[in-house]
């Protein structure tokens, strides 16, 4: 069963017909109202059954499918439609991302793989890249229809062929070639008549071309037919692919007498034959063939014959008892760089990582785009991990110089785990799978670095993927809660400030503290969401506590990396606050030294706009990043955040006590503000006193409170005692 596009764009082109099959009724009409946009004609069906009847009936080029749907799931729809319409392209839009789904999708014939939430723009590209290589792959059907022989070969010679047609000497010498061959390779047939047929074959296929008429098998009745490359007249290098067929003349019944064109009679013709040109044909082919396994973006294997690869390269090691590496490589900051710049950048920038890359590796091993900006990296044949591990460290450091994408300079970074076989995996799926677990960690703990597999890494991955799921819904039930710890002035014990600090109310695991699910935020690049709705949150609250005559109070929230590497951030940032009616002066940010610090000439060109604003500028956890004073005394900071760490330290002491008096010391130089994080005894408030030590937060004064225990706090007269 085939399905022809049916409906015309105004450009002429024809449209798609779509199937849509989801169980979300919200998601579904979402979709089809996308791609409705784009001219194609879109059917939906709620579920995989529904999809299954309307298949029965209707013919459709592409459909999209969910894979976690009652009754009949993903899975069982794509077999249905692989039976009753195979040419069907399938393509999965799936909140399952676990990796067997994604491979099992992928094996049952799924030509692509969406997750949930999807990007708008990159489903539209992929569903647009899918039709197009399924239009290709029927234009090479009807080309190949059309090269089909049209004739019988019993006629001697046809001059008005479209096909080169001649005739051989028993010595394999041209006696006839019609006109065909000065239009097809240039040359004059008067010049080729008496000269050996081998003059016009390529090098490479001579010797394949004189043993096929001596192939004592051939005859009218079973001529021989084969591809050769014959030569254009004048340029060796430029062959041509034709398809020859030739077969021996039987010399009672051919005339001998008679001129044709060309200047040869055929008189004493052994052998005729056509050939007809099917470099177009070829070239189809090999750009399909291509296609197939290649990305064409970067010109890098993809991911079928990056497995092929795989699959041979462990026969190998297994018969040889050696060892090999995978690599999974995922850039950092590249979806910022992709959502701000474009996808056109986005591909400029992928390209040039690409040739990067490729100049780290050995001869023999292969690089590929798994997907997205992930890649995978095989190493055949390594000694020990010292190889991998030496590998890893040049791909890193390729990609830290910046690159330059029209007028802007960008930085991404890049994510690495490995799998060694056999130690960490003996079959294909476990390698890749390993190596992508590693990965994740590697997201976990602060990116760009690399990190190899181990046992422990599964457990973690199953607890993550969970997790995963719980957070994304968390983000659409508004489970995510904005509390708020005081920032105290450590001589009146006066509120002076807030810090805003998320939380996870679960629905069964209940109160869940930050470090529990912000690092897998920052995995899954679901952080940019969690830190805006904390965001909005805060500056709604402190603009009404302000409204109430808390005119000096502060603000402090937490950003991201990935926000605050945002081309966009400070005009996102001031448009939010300004819509809340806080004031920009009552606003503080904090940013850790190594946000700072990952591209320090952007950041520091942000932070003085902010600045300029009236916005403070706040440096959290203090003393355990970079801690440098050059960018200090370049940025406009306001204030330190000596990290808990330090002041934990602080009993009879230790070195984090001197630590913490190196830092207040150091502020005080620079004239800045400082705040000293995580006291919770007297003796520590009492030692951060007497150093001077401006403000401080912590237990001390209690825990951080929800929005609604917070203006009765700050109404409270000033006293001695802690106010929280």
């Amino acid at each position: 069963m085939a399905s022809e596009f049916t409906a015309n764009k105004p450009d002429g082109q024809l449209t798609a017909r779509i199937l849509l099959a989801d169980d979300e009724p919200r998601l579904l009409t979402m979709l089809a109202r996308l791609l409705r946009e784009q001219g194609y004609q879109v059917t939906e069906a709620h579920g995989g059954k529904q999809a299954c009847e309307i298949a029965s009936k209707e013919v459709f080029d592409l459909a999209l499918l969910d894979l976690r749907m009652p009754g009949v799931d993903g899975f069982a729809t794509m077999t249905h439609l692989a039976r009753s319409q195979p040419d069907c392209g399938v393509v999965v839009v799936s909140g399952e991302s676990s990796f067997n789904a994604v491979s099992q999708a992928l094996r049952q014939g799924a030509l692509d793989y969406i997750r949930k939430p999807y990007d708008p723009e990159e489903l539209l590209t992929t569903v647009a890249r899918v039709l197009k290589k399924r239009s290709l792959l029927k234009a090479h059907e009807h080309i190949q229809v059309r090269l089909e022989k049209s004739e019988a070969l019993h006629r001697y010679i046809v001059n008005s062929s479209p096909d080169i047609v001649f005739m051989l000497d028993s010595q394999g010498q041209f006696c006839f070639v019609n006109s065909k061959v000065s239009g097809l390779l240039g040359y004059q047939p008067a010049e080729l008549c008496g000269r050996h047929f081998r003059h016009i074959i390529d090098e490479r296929d001579i010797t394949k071309g004189i043993y096929s008429l001596k192939d004592p098998t051939i005859s009218a009745d079973n001529p021989k037919t084969l591809e050769l490359r014959l030569k254009s007249r004048g340029d060796g290098n430029n062959a041509r692919h034709f398809e020859v067929t030739a077969f021996p003349i039987d010399p009672q019944t051919w005339p001998h007498a008679g001129t044709t064109q060309g200047n040869g009679s055929g008189k004493g013709a052994r052998y005729y034959g056509t050939a007809r040109d099917v470099t177009e044909r070829k070239e189809a082919e090999a750009f399909i063939n291509y296609q197939a396994y290649h990305d064409l973006l970067t010109r890098l294997p993809n991911r079928s014959l990056f497995q092929d690869r795989l699959e041979l390269a462990i026969t190998h090691a297994r018969r040889n008892r050696q060892r090999l590496a995978v690599m999974f490589l995922d850039l950092d900051r590249f979806k910022v760089i992709n959502d701000t710049l474009g996808h056109g950048m986005g591909d400029q920038l992928l390209q040039a990582v690409a040739q990067r890359l490729e100049k780290c590796l050995r001869k023999g091993d292969t690089l590929s785009r798994f997907g997205g900006d992930e890649f995978t990296l095989l190493l055949p044949s390594i000694t020990d991990e010292e190889d991998a591990r030496g590998i890893a460290k040049k791909l890193i450091d390729a990609l830290r110089a910046p690159f330059r994408l029209g007028d802007h300079e960008v930085f991404v970074g890049v994510s690495i785990g490995i799998s060694i076989y056999p130690e960490m995996g003996t079959s294909l799926d476990q390698l890749i799978q390993n190596a992508d677990i590693a990965m994740y960690h590697v997201k976990a703990s602060g990116k760009d670095g690399y990190r190899f597999y181990n046992e422990t890494m599964s457990v973690d991955a199953t607890s993550r993927l969970q997790m995963e799921s719980d957070l994304r819904l968390a983000l659409e039930r508004n489970e995510l809660k904005v509390f708020y710890q005081p920032q105290v002035c450590s001589t009146s014990d006066r509120v002076v400030g807030l810090e805003a600090l998320v939380r996870w109310q679960h629905p069964e695991r209940g109160l869940i503290y930050p470090g529990e699910f912000l690092p897998l935020a920052e995995e899954t690049r679901l952080i940019g969401q969690v830190s805006e709705r904390v965001l909005d949150q805060a500056c709604q609250d402190a603009a009404r506590w302000i409204r109430a005559g808390h005119k000096d109070l502060r603000l402090a929230v937490n950003l991201s990396p990935v926000q605050v590497e945002h081309p966009r951030f400070v005009e996102t940032l001031l448009r939010k606050v300004r819509a809340h009616g806080l004031p920009t002066s009552n606003l503080e940010i904090e940013i850790t030294e190594n946000t700072i610090m990952n591209d320090l000439e952007q950041i520091s060109e942000k932070l003085r706009e902010l600045a300029a604003t009236g916005v403070r500028i706040a440096i959290d956890d203090f003393g355990t990043g970079y801690s440098s004073l050059n960018y200090l005394h370049r940025l406009p900071i306001h204030t330190l955040k000596v990290d808990q760490s330090f002041v934990k330290a602080i009993r009879g002491g230790e070195d984090g006590a001197c630590i913490v008096n190196a830092i207040v010391a150091m502020a005080h130089g620079l004239k800045l503000d400082i705040v000293a994080e995580g006291v919770e005894t007297n003796e520590q408030l009492t030692y951060l006193r007497r150093l001077g030590c401006h403000q401080v937060q912590g237990f001390y004064y209690g825990p951080a409170r929800p929005s609604a225990n917070i203006l009765q706090s700050l109404v409270k007269t000033r006293t001695a005692a802690p106010v929280f």
